[in-house]
């Protein structure tokens, strides 16, 4: 079982994820401070930039707009996020994030419960400009899709 454990962790210490598009940073997550219930992190997106399309079969996901304007795309239909807006995201839901302002936005997210095992956590449904479907998943520590035959490195 994984211990809890007090551990501050600073934006510039984790890996940037940039396979989905935009900037991920999975921060508080079972690896970085022992959770059990859940994992936070930050998503930078530069103008234009989005975050592929995908969902999570086990979490919902809890999203606040600290900067920048953006429209989620869930199940296909589009919708504004301002800063200081939040959305909870239900688990199924196939969601896509892109930045359709001027400046960089920042999105901090949380997803909860964990997927009975990192690879069950994310399911790709579409191609970024640089990597396939098949490639791995977007929240680092989330899991990759094991429906493609995915493996955790």
């Amino acid at each position: 079982m994984i211990k809890p454990r007090l551990n501050i962790v600073d934006l510039s210490e984790v890996e940037p994820n940039t396979r989905r598009g935009g900037d991920l940073r999975a921060m508080l997550t079972p690896t970085t401070v022992g959770s059990t219930s859940g994992f936070m992190g930050v998503a930078i997106v530069q103008p234009g930039d989005r975050i592929a399309e995908h969902y999570h079969p086990y979490s919902e996901e809890f999203v606040y707009v600290v900067c920048g304007q953006l429209e989620v795309d869930l199940d296909g239909d589009p919708h504004p996020l301002r800063p200081e807006q939040g959305i909870m995201i239900p688990a199924h839901m196939r969601h896509r994030f892109r930045n359709v302002g001027n400046v960089e936005a920042r999105i901090v997210f949380h997803l909860g419960p964990l997927a009975p095992s990192p690879p069950l956590g994310h399911v790709d449904t579409e191609e970024t400009d640089s990597v396939p479907v098949a490639a791995e998943g977007a929240h680092a520590g989330a899991g990759r899709t094991a429906e493609r035959g995915e493996v955790r490195s």
